[in-house]
């Protein structure tokens, strides 16, 4: 879209049941960023915990301006979104990133047509309610997917004050 500039974009996600939305978001929306995420086997599962959150905080979120998280279902439960999300977070040399929560369809609303707090991870839950992060479902992020990011990127510096990263981060998937 006109008028917005390119962003660094790290996408978390549960690859195992959310792969079509980012292959959707890679496919129709990225026109407009630059893709950090990590790509389906880039990393080795055997590798341990600690090395792979490094890997994944030096090669791709130190240098993300944005991160947007795909939640469906299960997205909550696992710890590398978690991690993800915590180091998005956290000051780095490019300073924190902007946050993005994304519900799937796959997430079921409640009966007044709203998400709970409960489906999604815990971490940006805490930010949801803070303030500091953006949250809508899919079919709005189609539609708005370009001012969501520029959005996202402008509160890193406007809404700072919010972030609330003080949740224990999980040790393992639940």
């Amino acid at each position: 879209m006109y008028g917005y500039q390119k962003h660094k974009v790290f996408i978390s996600f549960y690859h195992h049941d959310d792969q079509q939305y980012k292959n959707y978001i890679d496919r129709n929306l990225s026109g407009n960023i630059i893709n950090k995420s990590v790509m389906p086997g880039e990393y080795d599962p055997d590798d341990s915990d600690e090395y792979i959150k490094r890997l994944i905080r030096e090669d791709k979120i130190s240098d993300s301006s944005v991160i947007i998280v795909l939640v469906g279902n299960n997205t909550k439960k696992r710890k590398h979104v978690d991690w993800e999300i915590y180091a998005g977070l956290r000051a780095s040399i490019n300073g924190n990133a902007g946050l993005i929560g994304i519900m799937l369809p796959s997430v079921s609303k409640t009966f007044d047509e709203k998400y709970s707090y409960d489906d999604m991870p815990a971490r940006l839950a805490d930010n949801i309610k803070s303030g500091y992060a953006t949250f809508c479902d899919w079919n709005y992020a189609l539609n708005n997917f370009d001012k969501l990011i520029e959005d996202a990127f402008q509160s890193r510096i406007t809404k700072k004050h919010l972030i609330d990263n003080s949740r224990q981060q999980m040790d393992r998937n639940l």
